[in-house]
């Protein structure tokens, strides 16, 4: 796993915890680990903007970004190559899933709005493993909607920097961002590059008092 320093409430896992999506006992072992109820709130992933604000765990619909402020509540996004970005406030947390359609259509500055809308200040942000630029290859429709993150892979075409485009949408959030790509580190599942339906999973909660 890797906890992204001075963040008190978030996760990023890997492929060796399994796809705790569907594997109930690894969950409730992670859930031990890190001393959280195994009743985790998700979504229905669809790559759109939907905000879920949520009281408690299961399954919460369609949707791409969670938001909670009760304590302990662990939220789960699942990802093999999008973004996930976890964003801690003053009294509650939030967590989003991006791909690149999600990104671009708004979805990280519609998780921002509803923690501010509800009062909390966002005060810290970490962007998780995702695939790079340097491996993640889209035609030129998809980099159009990216000024300024266009990039190149390590083989020549044309790609696009989604961390990148998300962590100019944090503007004056301490923001961190992992240095992993999913698509070459093969601890990370990747579906661009074996087309694996598993998944890993971000978990963010707000801690107890």
């Amino acid at each position: 796993m890797i906890r992204p320093p001075g963040f008190e409430g978030v996760v990023f896992g890997t492929a060796t915890w399994g796809d705790l999506r569907r594997d109930h006992q690894a969950r409730a072992d992670v859930s031990a680990e890190l001393g959280l109820p195994s009743d985790w709130a998700y979504l229905n992933q669809v790559h759109g903007v939907t905000v879920s604000v949520v009281d408690g765990g299961g399954n919460h619909g369609d949707g791409d970004a969670l938001v909670t402020s009760q304590r302990l509540v662990p939220l789960m996004v699942a990802t093999a190559d999008c973004v996930p970005v976890a964003i801690e406030a003053d009294g509650a947390i939030a967590l989003v899933h991006a791909g690149w359609r999600g990104a671009a259509a708004g979805v990280l500055p519609a998780a921002l709005s509803v923690l501010r809308r509800k009062g909390f200040v966002p005060l810290r942000a970490a962007i998780g493993p995702s695939i790079g630029p340097c491996c993640y290859e889209v035609g030129e429709d998809v980099a159009a909607l990216f000024p300024g993150n266009q990039a190149t892979t390590t083989w020549g075409t044309t790609s696009v920097d989604i961390p990148g485009f998300l962590a100019g949408q944090l503007s004056g959030i301490v923001t961190w961002r992992s240095d992993a790509c999913t698509f070459t580190e093969l601890e990370m599942c990747s579906w661009r590059r074996d087309r694996s339906d598993e998944r890993q999973v971000t978990v963010a909660w707000l801690p107890a008092r």
